[in-house]
């Protein structure tokens, strides 16, 4: 099986969906793997380095399935070809138009974020370990917008306290976002509405914030969308308490939906100035009502950084992680580099999301 690997496309996207170490374990595994030249310079992986793992540099359009990081544009699907498999984020919940053209072309389509979130599939979840990235990143620009130091530091001109880090949402984003910030020596609070991962936060060294609002895990673990009225009393319960944190990092995201706005305006405006807001949620609209996304912007000297697509700012290693959860997706499809479709496997058929849907192969 020939996988092509194209350069992306969409703006401002430095990420490569196949690293050279990923590469070199799927050429050992069965696969002929094509790199268009410099698909990978964005990330730091040069051709030398595809070329030296086993890939060869040419059409990656040509090839029997194409594996990108973000959805392809207009003038890439007119590339596809009826019968050729199509992996990456295609945006099912929001892009049916998108799914229907792809499905116009006679592409099977998979769908990295619509792989079932179970036992076995965790090594192809990519939304995890994109959000892992996303976390980390939002912690650091918290650090390097903050005016003042996030650890204490004990120096000869006198004893400097720490930063007050609260962060909101505590999916995997969110943890990371913690450990991160616990590391760089804040003094880091956690909030969810699903109580059930207060002790996650704890474990992390964290403390637990109560604003008396909980409610339920949907499926897939996420966090089921709050009613107005749980909305109206979080938004009431964090705008009494937010004045006391220096830092907010947000990120809250309901699946197919606009984020959910936690943060009111009346809120920043409780805020201290020099208080740093960081909306994870920005790619989807924002947790907070003052958000733009995309931009950085001040509101009553509250600083609110809305940049959109962190995993991409660091794309040496988003790359090799979302290129690991490319490698076991391709290999559950095809063992040992032979397409082999089940469609009464969950992971085959839950991430499929244009093309046949039945039947034992394509």
């Amino acid at each position: 099986m020939r996988v092509g690997i194209p350069r992306e496309t969409t703006p401002g996207e430095r990420r490569v969906a196949l690293v050279p170490e990923t590469a070199a374990k799927l050429v050992n595994g069965g696969f002929e793997i094509v790199v268009e030249s410099g698909a990978g310079v964005p990330a730091s992986f040069p051709d030398a380095d595809y070329t030296e793992a086993g890939a060869t540099i040419g059409d990656p359009w040509e090839a029997d399935a194409v594996v990108k990081v973000r959805k392809p544009s207009a003038d890439e699907v007119a590339k596809l070809r009826s019968g050729q498999v199509l992996l990456g984020f295609l945006e099912p919940l929001s892009d049916p138009a998108g799914l229907d053209a792809l499905a116009g072309r006679g592409v099977t389509a998979f769908a990295l974020e619509s792989i079932p979130r179970i036992t076995r599939a965790q090594s192809m979840d990519a939304l995890s370990s994109q959000a892992t990235v996303g976390g980390y990143k939002a912690a650091l620009l918290a650090a390097e917008t903050l005016p003042r130091f996030f650890p204490m530091l004990m120096t000869a001109a006198g004893t400097v306290p720490p930063a007050k880090v609260l962060v909101i949402g505590a999916g995997v984003a969110g943890l990371q976002a913690i450990a991160t910030a616990r590391r760089l020596g804040a003094v880091t609070t956690g909030f969810d509405v699903r109580p059930a991962v207060r002790e996650q936060i704890e474990s992390l060294g964290a403390n637990w914030l109560d604003l008396g609002v909980t409610g339920a895990e949907a499926e897939g673990g996420y966090a089921r969308e709050l009613t107005p009225e749980e909305m109206e009393a979080q938004q009431r319960a964090l705008e009494e308490r937010i004045g006391g944190f220096d830092v907010v990092i947000t990120t809250a995201a309901v699946p197919g939906r606009p984020a959910p706005k936690i943060i009111p305006a009346s809120a920043v405006e409780a805020m201290r100035p020099g208080s740093v807001i960081v909306d994870l949620a920005a790619d989807s609209g924002g947790n907070c009502e003052l958000t733009k996304p995309g931009e950085i912007v001040e509101q009553d000297g509250v600083t609110l950084v809305g940049l959109t697509n962190l995993p991409s700012t660091m794309p040496y290693h988003a790359s090799t992680l979302y290129s690991r959860n490319v490698q076991a997706l391709l290999l559950h499809l095809a063992p040992e580099g032979e397409l082999t479709l089940d469609w009464s496997d969950e992971i085959t058929s839950g991430a499929c999301v244009a093309g046949k849907k039945e039947g034992a192969a394509a």
